[in-house]
């Protein structure tokens, strides 16, 4: 918005006595000044809206007024109760805070679009599972399946979309495939497999997050340093020099999502500013399923999807151990008669919980271990 403001005076001013005096706006149109601005804006804006959205949930009693699980299964030597009653749905605050940023800093191509739609439509979804358990507490919220639907509707409209649509189609986003620390798609035409891959990429990170969010900070944390990768590698992208030189795919508009990333990232350090330890709200399924899926949707509109596999390592950490969890108990049971476990507990924070970990050694840790996942990522951008 404030993008075509400017370019709106500016150009009405031409000619006339005013036109020098407008110099300045000429700022908004650089992509740096722009995302800097998203940041600030972001942030403020959830320093500000955060009591009154805490304050909001508890009048509304959108707490977590049900038993943590993890307490209550793995016994983690926690003060007893002590998540009860805190506001859940703080994602509300979030995806607010970033769609409001977005709409005031960016330009809204197709890409930005695309973007935000997917962060509504997850934040939606995440809302009706907070809420299914705010409301029913003998219940899990939505059902999985419910859930995985919707995520996989979601994700294959966007490749369907990316492939077919005019302003994407010859970007090649679906059907060639490319890998990190590799110049040269490792397949081209490939549209079965791509849009496999995409739809991989969106739900897995979604439901990643989704999983991660389950200590004070966690989650927000490493979504903020992995959003600082991706800040890096749209605005690469959307460079056709910056690309051309580091030999990554030229994505024209991708600089767009530069902002979008720059206010993500605002907005996450304002959430997390209220949710650590010890946490004055969560985020819920409200925030991580939408987090998780922007940061999926973007990996995808960069021709990135597999460097988020690297930069999100903790997330692929956090995911994998729930499925090899879940898998290596079923296989034990139907083969022994017992069920046996690999990890303590799943997700793989709270393994380290039982293991006497206090909560807060666990969220610094593996924020060291995401940033080395970043650094690892980044690298990739010039090895190849």
């Amino acid at each position: 918005m404030l993008y075509y403001l400017s370019k709106w005076l500016t150009s009405e001013a031409a000619g006339t006595s005013w036109a020098s005096s407008l110099t300045p706006l000429r700022l908004f149109s650089y992509i740096t000044f722009r995302s800097a601005g998203a940041a600030v804006t972001a942030l403020l804006l959830s320093l500000w809206a955060g009591p009154k959205m805490i304050a909001w949930l508890k009048e509304l009693s959108f707490g977590q007024n049900y038993q943590d699980r993890a307490e209550v299964a793995g016994k983690l030597g926690r003060e007893p109760g002590k998540k009860f009653g805190v506001p859940t749905m703080g994602g509300l605050l979030i995806v607010l805070t970033l769609n409001l940023t977005a709409l005031l800093w960016a330009q809204w191509n197709s890409l930005v679009q695309l973007t935000v739609l997917s962060v509504v439509v997850l934040a939606g979804l995440g809302f009706y599972d907070d809420y299914t358990k705010i409301s029913k507490a003998s219940s899990g919220g939505a059902k999985s399946r419910v859930k995985l639907i919707v995520q996989f509707l979601l994700a294959i409209f966007i490749g369907f979309y990316l492939w077919q649509a005019t302003a994407t189609r010859k970007l090649n986003l679906v059907t060639d495939i490319m890998i990190p620390f590799w110049k040269y798609p490792i397949a081209t035409g490939a549209v079965g497999a791509g849009l496999l891959l995409v739809a991989l990429t969106i739900v897995g990170s979604s439901n990643a997050v989704n999983l991660t969010d389950g200590l004070d900070g966690l989650a927000i944390g490493c979504t903020i340093i992995v959003s600082f990768v991706f800040l890096i590698i749209t605005y690469a992208a959307g460079n056709a020099k910056a690309a051309a030189y580091l030999q990554i795919p030229h994505v024209p508009g991708a600089g767009e999502l530069t902002v979008f990333c720059s206010a993500l990232i605002g907005a996450g350090m304002g959430f997390l500013w209220f949710n650590c330890h010890p946490a004055q709200v969560f985020m819920g399924d409200t925030g991580s399923l939408a987090l998780g899926g922007a940061l999926g949707i973007i990996a995808v509109l960069v021709h990135q999807p597999l460097v988020l596999v690297i930069a999100g390592g903790v997330f692929v950490m956090e995911a994998g151990s729930v499925i090899l969890q879940m898998g290596f108990f079923k296989y034990t049971r139907k083969r022994y008669g017992t069920g046996k476990r690999i990890f303590l507990m799943s997700p793989i924070h709270h393994h380290f919980e039982k293991k006497g970990w206090h909560e807060n050694q666990v969220v610094i840790r593996f924020y060291i271990l995401c940033v080395l996942c970043a650094v690892v990522a980044l690298s990739s951008l010039k090895i190849r």
